[in-house]
C-alpha cells in the first residue's frame, strides 16, 4: 500500500470539516446530548444529585465506549459517501488507489474521529459525572482497539451492502450498529438476555468487550472476554472485507458503481 495515497485521501475527507460548522455541529451534536441523557438518567436511578455510586456507573462507560464503535463505524460509511454524494465514486475507482488503501484511510478516518468523540466524552462525563473512564488503566486499550475493530467490520460490511444495492441501502450507514445493540449486552449484562439468544451475543465481539468493561470496572480484568473479541473481531473483518471484494465485482460487471456514482 502507497502511505502518500492514504494519506491523501485521508485529508480528502477530514478537510471537508474545515469550512462546514454543520458537519462540525452534527458530528459532536448527537453524542453529546447521548451523553446529557444517560448521564442524568444515571444520577436519578442511583439517588445521587452530582456522583455515581458503583452498580450504575458502567451506564455511563457502556454509553461512552458504544460510541467509540458507531462513530468508527460511521467515519469509514460516511467517508465513502461522501464520495457518492459528490458524484467522485467513479473517478475514486479509476484512479490507481487500491481498495486496500482506500479503506486504510477510511479506517483512519473512523478512529480519529472516535478519538475525537471519546475525548470530549471524557471531559463531560468527569466535569458533571464524576466519572473516570482512565481509572481503568490500561486495559481500557484492548477494549478500545476491539471496538475500532468492530467498528471497521460493520464500516466495510455496510459499504459492501452500498456498493451491491446503492442509495437504497444509504439509511443502513446508521442502522447495521443499532442492530446488534440489543443483544451485545451494551447496558446490562449477558445473563438478562434470554438463554435462546445468548450463543448469538456470544458471537458478537461487543458483548465480550461490554461484558469485559463491567467487569474492568469492578476490578476484575476480564482478559479471556478481550481474546473472544479480538478473534472474532479478526474473523468478522475478514468475512466483511471478502464480502466487499465479492459484491465489489458483481457491481463492476453490472455496470452498478456508474449507477451508484451519479445518481
Amino acid at each position: 500500500m502507497n502511505k502518500e495515497r492514504i494519506l491523501g485521501l485521508f485529508l480528502r475527507y477530514t478537510y471537508i470539516y474545515r469550512r462546514s460548522w454543520i458537519r462540525i455541529l452534527e458530528f459532536i451534536f448527537w453524542p453529546v446530548m447521548d451523553l446529557l441523557v444517560w448521564g442524568y438518567l444515571t444520577l436519578y436511578l442511583s439517588g445521587s444529585s452530582n456522583n455515581l455510586s458503583g452498580p450504575f456507573q458502567f451506564l455511563i462507560g457502556a454509553m461512552i465506549l458504544w460510541d467509540v464503535l458507531y462513530r468508527t463505524q460511521l467515519g469509514i460509511t460516511v467517508s465513502f459517501l461522501e464520495d457518492v454524494w459528490s458524484k467522485n465514486l467513479i473517478n475514486l475507482f479509476v484512479s490507481p488507489i487500491t481498495i486496500e488503501e482506500f479503506f486504510a484511510a477510511a479506517i483512519l478516518v473512523g478512529v480519529i474521529k472516535s478519538l475525537i468523540i471519546l475525548g470530549l466524552l471524557g471531559v463531560i462525563a468527569a466535569f458533571l459525572y464524576h466519572f473516570n473512564l482512565m481509572q481503568l488503566g490500561s486495559y481500557i486499550l484492548p477494549l478500545l482497539g476491539n471496538l475500532f475493530l468492530m467498528g471497521s467490520a460493520c464500516g466495510i460490511l455496510t459499504i459492501s451492502l452500498l456498493i451491491r444495492w446503492g442509495q437504497a441501502a444509504e439509511s443502513l450507514a446508521w442502522a447495521i450498529p443499532i442492530l446488534f445493540q440489543p443483544f451485545a449486552a451494551v447496558f446490562y449484562p449477558l445473563e438478562v438476555l434470554p438463554s435462546s439468544i445468548r450463543p448469538f451475543s456470544f458471537l458478537i465481539p461487543a458483548t465480550h468487550v461490554f461484558e469485559g468493561l463491567r467487569s474492568g470496572l469492578q476490578g476484575n480484568y476480564a482478559y479471556s472476554h478481550l481474546l473472544w473479541a479480538t478473534l472474532l473481531n479478526l474473523c468478522y473483518l475478514t468475512l466483511s472485507f471478502l464480502l466487499f471484494k465479492f459484491f465489489f465485482s458483481i457491481a463492476k460487471e453490472k455496470g452498478l458503481l456508474v449507477k451508484l456514482g451519479t445518481q
